[in-house]
């Protein structure tokens, strides 16, 4: 997993208060060195590691820190988090394969590398419409074959892990089989045809009370039989609006939400996902009483900026809900792994710097290319280094981004108006969207000080975010100025996950009525933290 034969794992991928805090040591030879936990830069604990394979932090409060060790002139890295709530932040990622050798503990390993808190078990099911119905071995819908006992050990393996298990389900499709016993619930085309998913899957009513009546004994039936923590409730995105048999006109949204409360009220204590594919029906599923706002975008979210405005849009109406973006990168079944891992990098600044996580990796190590989770595609090493140093930074970094009190401040703060904050390059534009070739610049409060974002769009000829990128392109000297407080000296410090990955200091220098700070080298996204 680590081209340097130096691995760090935390046992689990999220910690409650109260349990013991432990790092597991992966390295060919006993290591000897010093691991030092940081909170926000600062050094909390250093701890000598004498041929130790697993370290204990102890029991920490509540927060995100970053673990470095540093063994034999090698800084290997990890991130730690103990969450009060753990339904607060979702890291998805997700299992689409249930062979009865299939290694549960290498996606358990995966789970715990990229601090996945939550995997969604894809087509686990024998049927859409009756999830339990193929008994203990069986070919799901599409052929694939199925244990269930391997379903199972997978859920306890991943709890084990302190990751939780979500099990698919569409809520309103019905194969073949079962499509005669809920045909008249149907939702029809104006042609008078039923919507459908080609023609392997019907759409009904998800609000028609039989079939919710089924549903819900499904799910939990599901919980008890498998052990599921709770459901994926995935959609298609359409109809908006449709008839049934008899006539009656569906306004899809507000079945949408019927369905999401009939399932609370059956399950009160399991975790539920709803799908919002393309922000479809966010507007009402948002204050429904499910524990995540997750979109799935498709055209024409296609830039990203438009990525920008659906996270900024689902975190409006999110409250202290974590949001998920479902982003597949496509990008890697269309061009070589480095450059794809360059969109997939933009794709994670783009979100992480709008307090949103993408669903992206998951199994023992691949990545999802297509919305039928089957087809993923194995990640190379690179791009698994890649990802963790991302997720590691995510973790470490996690006031500075997710905390759902973050306010956007950047109109507040930028501009010859304001005065109060702003960044400029010698050879590039800043600009407040996401245009290409300039450096996209935004600013946020949070309960830590002021955020600025700047991720480099430099030398990119377009701002697609599923596409191939061009490795980005130096924008200049980066000078940041900013109005500081009478009688405080301000503290300026910078991150980056692809340069220095924990916050560092840099240089102010007073002017006037403002405070200047000389700027490192920007690769593609700049974390900085100033306080006033």
């Amino acid at each position: 997993m680590n081209s340097t034969d130096l691995t760090l794992l935390p046992t689990r991928a999220v910690y409650e208060p109260g349990h013991t805090v432990e790092v597991e040591i992966r390295r060919s030879k006993p290591p000897v060195g010093t691991l030092t936990l940081w909170r926000l830069g600062e050094r909390i604990a250093v701890v000598p590691v004498n041929e130790d394979r697993t370290v204990s932090l102890g029991t920490l409060p509540v927060g995100s820190y970053g673990v470095e060790l540093d063994v034999d002139g090698t800084t290997a890295r990890t991130a730690v988090q103990v969450l009060d709530d753990s339904r607060s932040r979702l890291r998805y990622g997700f299992v689409a394969s249930y062979a009865p050798d299939k290694d549960a503990e290498a996606v358990r390993d995966m789970a715990r590398r990229l601090h996945l808190n939550g995997i969604q078990f894809y087509d686990w099911a024998y049927r859409h419409a009756d999830l339990l119905g193929g008994g203990e071995h069986y070919e799901d819908a599409l052929g694939q074959p199925i244990v269930l006992a391997t379903v199972r050990r997978l859920v306890d393996t991943l709890r084990e892990g302190g990751t939780s298990s979500y099990g698919y389900a569409a809520v309103y499709a019905v194969g073949p089989e079962e499509w005669p016993a809920w045909r008249q619930h149907a939702l029809l085309r104006p042609d008078g045809e039923p919507y459908a998913l080609g023609d392997f899957l019907f759409i009904i009513d998800p609000a028609a009370r039989p079939w919710l009546e089924h549903f819900t004994r499904d799910l939990v039936d599901a919980t008890e039989a498998v052990g599921f923590d709770g459901f994926h409730l995935d959609q298609y995105g359409y109809p908006k609006f449709a008839s049934t048999p008899d006539g009656t006109r569906v306004d899809v949204a507000d079945s949408f939400v019927q369905m999401v409360e009939t399932v609370r009220e059956a399950l009160p204590d399991s975790r539920l996902v709803f799908n919002n594919v393309n922000d479809f029906p966010t507007w009402d599923t948002a204050s429904s009483p499910q524990d995540v706002v997750y979109i799935e975008p498709w055209q024409p979210v296609d830039t990203l900026g438009a990525l920008a405005a659906v996270a900024t849009r689902a975190k409006s109406v999110a409250g202290d809900r974590p949001v998920v973006l479902a982003a597949y990168q496509h990008v890697y079944d269309r061009a070589p792994a480095h450059i794809a891992d360059l969109s997939a990098a933009f794709t994670m600044a783009t979100l992480f710097s709008h307090g949103t996580t993408q669903l992206l990796a998951g199994e023992e190590g691949r990545l999802l290319v297509d919305p039928y989770y089957v087809r993923n595609r194995e990640a190379s090493s690179e791009t698994i280094e890649m990802l963790a140093r991302w997720y590691d930074f995510a973790v470490e970094h996690d006031s500075l981004l997710f905390d759902p009190r973050i306010a956007e401040v950047t109109a507040s703060f930028v501009g010859e108006h304001n005065a109060d904050l702003d960044v400029r390059y010698s050879a590039a534009e800043v600009s407040e969207t996401a245009a290409p070739g300039a450096v996209w610049r935004r600013v946020t409060r949070t309960a830590e000080g002021l955020v600025v974002h700047l991720i480099n769009l430099a030398g990119q000829s377009d701002a697609l975010w599923d596409a191939p990128r061009s490795e980005p392109a130096d924008p200049g000297a980066g000078e940041l100025r900013f109005r500081y407080v009478r009688g405080r000296i301000p503290r300026v410090r910078v991150a980056d996950p692809d340069g220095t990955p924990r916050l560092h200091d840099l240089d102010v220098r007073l002017d006037g009525d403002d405070a200047i700070v000389a700027l490192p080298a920007i690769n593609i996204w700049q974390v900085i933290h100033v306080a006033l």
